[in-house]
Order: C-alpha cells, then sequence, then structure tokens
C-alpha cells in the first residue's frame, strides 16, 4: 500500500529495520490481532491531549461512542484528505447509525498543527470529526500506544519545509475503549458503513 506519495505502513507489534531510514519501527504488514488476543490487548490506551477548543481530552471523553481513531496531519498532501473524506462519507452512509460513532484525527505533527489549524481542518470534512493535537511527548506516547509508524520528512531548506510519512489505518475502538479491529484506509465509505454496522449489531 503506497500512501502520502512514498509509502505506507500497516503498523503491528514486530520490528522491522527500515533500510535507508537506518532505524527500527514496529511494523507488521496486514496486521489484524483478534479482539481479546494479547496483540489486540497493546493496542490504545489512556491519553491526554488537546481538542480544537483548546480543551484537555482523554481517552475516558469517548466512552459510550465506537471511535474511528486515524492518525495523520493538516498538511498531508494526499492520504488524510482522502481518508478524512472517505470517514465524512461514511457517517452519511451510516445515516442515524452514525450517532453511536466518534471519528477522531489525531495529528503526527504538532509543531505546525495546533488547535485552531486542527479544529479549521477537520470541520471542513465534517463537524463530527474531532481533532486532537498536543505536545510532541504526548502525541509520540499515544501513537506508541497505538503502534502508529511516524517519521518526518525534509523536502527543502526552511525549518518548515518538511512531510510527515506516516501508517494509514483506521483503528476501530468499541464504547469501553478496547480495540477491536483495523480497516484499511484504503476501503471505500460503503465498505467501513457495512463493517461498522455489523460491528455495532454485534455488540
Amino acid at each position: 500500500m503506497i500512501r502520502n506519495g512514498r509509502r505506507a505502513l500497516l503498523v503491528g507489534l514486530g520490528a522491522l529495520a527500515l533500510g535507508a531510514l537506518g532505524a527500527a519501527a514496529m511494523v507488521v504488514a496486514n496486521f489484524r490481532p483478534e479482539p481479546g488476543s494479547h496483540a489486540a490487548l497493546a493496542i490504545g490506551g489512556p491519553f491526554t491531549l488537546t481538542g480544537s477548543d483548546g480543551k484537555t481530552v482523554t481517552d475516558r471523553s469517548f466512552r459510550g461512542k465506537w471511535m474511528m481513531v486515524y492518525f495523520g496531519y493538516t498538511f498531508c498532501p494526499d492520504a488524510c484528505p482522502t481518508t478524512l473524506n472517505d470517514i465524512a462519507e461514511t457517517l452519511t452512509e451510516l445515516g442515524p447509525l452514525a450517532s453511536k460513532i466518534t471519528p477522531v484525527f489525531v495529528t503526527i505533527d504538532p509543531e505546525r498543527d495546533t488547535p485552531e489549524v486542527m479544529g479549521r481542518y477537520v470541520n471542513s470534512f465534517d463537524p463530527r470529526i474531532v481533532g486532537l493535537t498536543g505536545s510532541a511527548e504526548a502525541i509520540a506516547e499515544v501513537a506508541k500506544e497505538y503502534r502508529v509508524y511516524y517519521k518526518k520528512r525534509p523536502i527543502g531548506q526552511r525549518p518548515d519545509d518538511y512531510l510527515m510519512d506516516h501508517s494509514s489505518i483506521i483503528y476501530i475502538m468499541n464504547p469501553e475503549g478496547r480495540y477491536v479491529t483495523l480497516i484499511s484506509a484504503e476501503q471505500k465509505p460503503a465498505q467501513m458503513a457495512t463493517r461498522l454496522r455489523q460491528l455495532i449489531s454485534q455488540s
């Protein structure tokens, strides 16, 4: 799967050397841990981040709702806007059932993605999408909890001339905040909506 113009890595629990990057990242292609398994229990966890209104948001803020969690950034040239648009269309496909779901967009570029920037960005797709940012340390911690890969890639001479390589998958968490499954960002909104209907009806 190629995302962000260069690559996307489905992130799991294994370690893989990243060639020229000379770094290790926690990645496994087509990682699909079963709910309740040791691997599944290792995905997600408590976090404290900042909402677009500047207020503190924690993982417990979403209890009682299914979550679609996606990591990206507002300067993303392709993967993020495409995925957020698909998530917005998925909510439309779901109709009234969408009230049971909260899509959460967590930045992996806190240097540029302030609460205000995040608010404008997610609202341009659908006001039901929650944008979260935080300190570099807080973002690194939540990315680690969700086994997300990301890395800054300079593309120019100025400090803000860079892109962020990152994994591009949607994490589905149940109303208790526990991992249920992954949805590929390559899926169409109709496919996402069908899968979410199944999960909700089975719960």
